[in-house]
């Protein structure tokens, strides 16, 4: 039977460890790297953990190689301290180790609470994530936000790869203020991502992308259908997608005034 680890990496995260460690408490191996959480976090996760360590924060992709550089195991199961594993999704797990798994990574389903309900729309879902893999083939992207696993000679993504059927249930945000708190601090990375990238931005696409990406959440994937929760996870989606082209537009303006150059960016 081979062998698991779970790792998870974790701040502040005193209202949710507890429920994710307990729902991967059948692995062999927990190791929890935790960034000098100041709520309780680490005492808590040390009554499920195989280990605890401090570490200072070096970004998502970073602080979750680490964590897998420190399991004694291979093959690595990363969850997030606000993600449960469901008793059907540890069945599959525990059954590919039990059989031996055949590729060096497997996706698996995420979906979101939110408002009261399980959002199945949107751009929320079908939410697959590469979260079950070989460290010996895979690693964590170093990107400054949506970091996710990439498996040597595997197309980014690893659309090809097994899917587990069983889901993993996603708690992202305590109320409005914690989303909107992480969607300006998510939107902040991503445009300083893609100015590191060389990606440019154009007032033109703030104007448009926001109202395509309202489209494609609200009706193309049917966000109406969650009612409420579809509407505000749509409109939400919307104002992420803008809020990133007017920070890398802001970016671009103020690289322009380091260099000497026109402040103001193209319309198109």
């Amino acid at each position: 039977m081979t062998k698991l680890t779970v790792t998870v990496i974790t701040h502040n995260e005193r209202s949710h460890i507890a429920a994710a460690l307990e729902s991967v408490a059948w692995a062999d191996e927990i190791v929890v790297i935790d960034s000098h959480s100041t709520d309780g976090t680490s005492e808590i996760a040390r009554r499920y953990a195989t280990s605890v360590e401090q570490r200072d924060w070096l970004g998502y992709g970073g602080q979750k190689n680490y964590a897998a550089d420190r399991a004694s195991n291979d093959w690595i199961l990363s969850i997030d301290a606000d993600e449960r594993v469901t008793s059907e999704l540890a069945a599959e797990i525990q059954a590919v180790m039990r059989n031996g798994p055949v590729a060096p990574g497997y996706l698996m389903t995420r979906v979101a609470h939110y408002l009261g309900r399980w959002v199945r729309s949107t751009d929320w879902y079908p939410d697959y994530h590469l979260r079950l893999y070989d460290r010996r083939a895979a690693r964590w992207s170093e990107r400054r936000v949506h970091e996710s696993v990439e498996v040597d000679g595997v197309a980014k993504g690893g659309k090809r790869l097994p899917r587990l059927c069983g889901e993993l249930l996603h708690y992202p945000y305590r109320n409005m203020s914690d989303h909107l708190r992480k969607i300006d601090t998510y939107t902040t990375l991503a445009a300083q991502q893609w100015q590191a990238e060389g990606k440019r931005a154009t007032a033109l696409q703030a104007i448009i992308y926001p109202r395509l990406a309202f489209f494609r959440n609200y009706i193309l994937k049917a966000g109406f259908r969650d009612g409420q929760a579809g509407l505000l996870v749509s409109l939400l989606n919307s104002h992420y997608v803008f809020l990133k082209y007017a920070k890398l537009l802001e970016l671009q303006r103020e690289k322009k005034k380091e260099e000497g150059g026109p402040s103001s960016a193209p319309l198109f």
